[in-house]
């Protein structure tokens, strides 16, 4: 039966190859049967340009386009911390770009895909850097500056975020109900794939009297979180690391 696969948040970085060899494993042995492989964000720790090129970026860019190459169609959302990836590694990777929000057909279901750090509406100062961050200027400005000042940005940036979450409480940091049901409503959709907050669950809602569902994926920090779907089925499989 056809299927499609869905990950995200898997925070790659060269300190943790035993994640990298856990997504090239997948990329090989189980995405290529599939009809699609969509990647909804946060597939780096950090990402801090296209130019940014070595060896551990350049394996996994080459592990997607191996798979692409096999005619299984891969698409890219952004996340949170990979927004400045651009056509460059897109296109070293074999990745279909996408919009921040879309809709896709998911075996004649309308289903909206994204990362899902929108959602998250509570913790405003997040949302004001993201309405920068996501602006026209302010990655034009970061990616201007020289690679070696652009590290140093993003390093201090990422124990600046790090020590914030600390004095967040879970509510904070999970998405918005009334943002779920808003952006449903807005695309005209009742079913929602998103990353972002680390906690794979399948939620059923009533949204005006219509069954609907929220999939969250898991992370991979400690999991190998995967989100699978078929015509009849919707399945989250969790593979831990040794």
């Amino acid at each position: 039966m056809p299927y499609t696969y869905f990950i995200s948040d898997l925070h790659l970085s060269a300190d943790r190859p035993d994640i990298t060899r856990c997504l090239l494993t997948f990329l090989q042995d189980k995405a290529p049967q599939a009809d699609a492989l969509y990647v909804l964000g946060d597939l780096f720790e950090m990402w801090i340009g296209d130019d940014d090129n070595n060896a551990f970026t350049m394996e996994v860019a080459q592990g997607f386009k191996s798979l692409a190459d096999k005619g299984v169609a891969t698409s890219f959302i952004h996340g949170n911390r990979d927004f400045l990836i651009r056509a460059p590694f897109a296109q070293l990777a074999g990745f279909i770009l996408l919009p921040e929000q879309y809709v896709i057909d998911l075996y004649g279901k309308p289903t909206l895909i994204m990362h899902g750090d929108e959602l998250c509406i509570a913790d405003l100062e997040y949302q004001q850097f993201r309405k920068k961050a996501r602006g026209w200027w302010w990655p034009r400005l970061m990616l201007a500056l020289p690679l070696s000042l652009r590290r140093k940005i993003a390093q201090k940036g990422r124990k600046t975020s790090q020590a914030n979450q600390q004095k967040l409480t879970q509510e904070i940091m999970d998405v918005s109900q009334s943002e779920v049901v808003k952006m449903m409503h807005e695309h005209n959709v009742t079913q929602l794939i998103h990353g972002h907050t680390h906690r794979p669950a399948i939620h059923e809602l009533d949204i005006d009297g219509q069954a609907a569902q929220r999939i969250v994926l898991g992370d991979w920090y400690d999991q190998g979180s995967i989100l699978k779907v078929t015509a009849d089925s919707i399945e989250l499989q969790n593979k831990a690391f040794n």
